[in-house]
């Protein structure tokens, strides 16, 4: 049997544009604080963000997340190391309030909005947050658990609040009062983020000496797999990922300072965080921020107005836009590169977005614990659709048998990967991080295979795998098949017990097609699968549960499915 290549050949390095080197340099900023600095510097006039019609450039970035540190410093008396929660959805006071932090020293916890808050009281006990920026629409939620959290200060944002006047003053009307999407709530010490920002303006920041290997981010995982963990990222994780992305992306030949990023994933979410707001430093390009992803027709509205270079989102935010009656509006002349990421991108989903847009999908992978990109196709036209790519420099991949031994080439196991943008460990939770260490090799807990080209292709997770009859059935085949079926919008695919082949197939199906039926899907499954892959049970929906990026969430439909066998 053929064993894997060793991974000092490194098989993929011939598929490496020229200008993309094979090593990086991890210490090429002492802090992000240094990379801000030097972007703002170097991209002073150009524009950094762009969001419901206000722009600010970076010497603007620059000169507001002064002030927001000074705040930070001065009037919080916050310390280097100090814990700061953000929660809040993509508008200009997110990356003002995050660089902010970083540059006063302290570590950013990034929270979804959409947390309930039981969720919220976890991960601002677990991480120790002293204090906390918030949009309005969830401050309620926050005054239900502050007094059982370690959080001492609350910064109070509108949604409108960076828009200048008079539309700020509008927004903020319309979504406190027409909208009614702000409920009411008592937090008489909260400070206003208009205030902060101006208490801030009347001292001076001081600059922190901040090493390379401080914390920069507690970033929770989903928490789709258990209870959700902190992964402890440092400013050399993060700076290292940040790195081999500003390598990566220079076959697209966008030239610096003239680039604009689609930032409609969330900033607070691991992928966006990296590849568009710090990533943009390095490239001097303009993140076109989406507040609400889920307003297609305003979306469109959006990518309308722009000359859209890069783009950058999951599967099901591909295909709600493919499937959208207006989406021939947009001019996509100009884009360059389109990264796919978070889930699996579906062949059908890649081979549609290129039609239109003639531009083929790049699709990467990574993990909230490794910064997160590890490996993606490159960006000069060789694209592989269906595979993740190729390690990026001075990040190794291989797949692992059950037993830690070498997979052979094409043979399914699990995905490992070392590199200096794999975490620190998981915050309080030395055993959990001792669990997802071999050696220095991280355990993403996903399965892969890798081929002799040394391109990967993600089979599925492990915990996500169907056992029927002895055999292993990969949830992410049944899907990628079944979305390919005329009528079919969107799919999720997991298994259920079955006395007497351990597990079958089902499938929930949101149709696109209100003619279709169960009957259709099975045929056509039966054509393109083998027998024991094809769904016995079939359930259609009218929508999926998903995460706060848009990924497909299996988790909750095994949960139901589990509750009724219990029935």
């Amino acid at each position: 049997m053929k064993t894997q290549s060793t991974v000092s050949a490194h098989p993929w390095f011939r598929f490496y544009p020229k200008e993309v080197p094979t090593e990086i340099n991890p210490e090429a900023y002492p802090s992000l604080a240094a990379l801000l600095e030097e972007g703002c510097q170097r991209f002073v006039n150009k524009p950094a963000y762009a969001c419901m019609g206000k722009q600010i450039t970076f010497g603007e970035l620059e000169k507001l997340s002064a002030q927001f540190a000074s705040f930070l410093q001065n009037d919080l008396k916050l310390q280097k190391g100090d814990r700061l929660a953000i929660q809040m959805p993509n508008t200009l006071q997110y990356p003002i309030a995050m660089f902010g932090a970083l540059r006063a020293g302290l570590t950013v916890v990034n929270t979804n909005p959409l947390y309930t808050p039981r969720e919220m009281q976890h991960q601002y006990k677990d991480s120790g947050a002293k204090a906390i920026v918030i949009l309005s629409n969830f401050a309620s939620n926050l005054e239900k658990i502050l007094d059982r959290t370690d959080i001492k200060h609350v910064v109070v944002t509108q949604l409108g609040d960076m828009l200048g006047f008079p539309k700020k003053l509008i927004v903020n009307a319309v979504v406190k009062y027409v909208k009614k999407l702000v409920p009411a709530y008592n937090l008489p010490e909260a400070i206003s983020f208009s205030e902060a920002l101006s208490r801030g303006s009347s001292q001076p920041f001081k600059p922190v000496n901040i090493a390379n290997t401080d914390l920069a981010f507690v970033q929770y995982t989903g928490g789709t797999t258990g209870v959700s963990k902190g992964a402890m990222l440092t400013h050399r994780n993060i700076i290292s990922n940040v790195e081999c992305q500003h390598y990566w992306m220079m076959p697209s030949h966008v030239p610096e300072g003239e680039g604009i990023i689609v930032a409609a994933l969330p900033l607070y979410h691991v992928y966006a965080l990296t590849t568009n707001a710090l990533a943009a430093l390095k490239s001097g390009s303009m993140n076109l921020l989406i507040t609400n992803p889920r307003d297609l027709n305003a979306f469109i509205d959006d990518l309308k107005k722009y000359k859209i270079t890069a783009f950058t989102g999951v599967n099901t935010l591909y295909n709600g836009l493919l499937n959208h009656p207006r989406i021939g509006e947009v001019d996509f002349s100009h884009l360059k590169v389109t990264s796919a990421g978070g889930m699996a991108l579906q062949t059908a989903v890649a081979e549609r977005w290129a039609k239109l847009t003639g531009n083929t999908p790049c699709e990467g992978y990574g993990l909230t614990e490794t910064s997160p990109v590890l490996c993606s196709n490159p960006v000069d036209g060789s694209v592989r659709v269906g595979t993740i790519g190729i390690p990026w420099p001075s990040t190794e991949m291989k797949i692992i048998n059950e037993d830690g031994t070498d997979a052979a080439i094409g043979e399914p196991g699990e995905i490992v990967a070392r590199g200096p943008q794999v975490f620190k460990g998981y915050l309080n939770r030395p055993e959990e991080t001792a669990k997802s260490m071999m050696g220095e090799w991280f355990k993403t807990g996903d399965v892969g295979v890798m081929n002799e080209d040394g391109f990967f292709k993600i089979v599925d997770r492990k915990k996500d795998m169907i056992l029927v009859s002895g055999f292993n059935v990969y949830p992410n085949e049944i899907e990628d098949v079944v979305a390919q079926c005329p009528g079919v919008l969107e799919v999720a695919c997991i298994g259920v017990p079955d006395e007497k082949s351990t597990e079958v197939v089902k499938i929930f199906v949101v149709k696109k097609d209100p003619n279709i039926t169960a009957d259709d899907i099975k045929a056509y499954c039966r054509e393109n699968l083998t027998p024991y892959k094809v769904p016995r049970a079939i359930e259609f929906r009218n929508e999926l549960p998903k995460s706060n990026v848009g990924k497909i969430l299996r988790r909750p439909l095994r949960d139901e499915e589990m509750e009724k066998l219990k029935k």
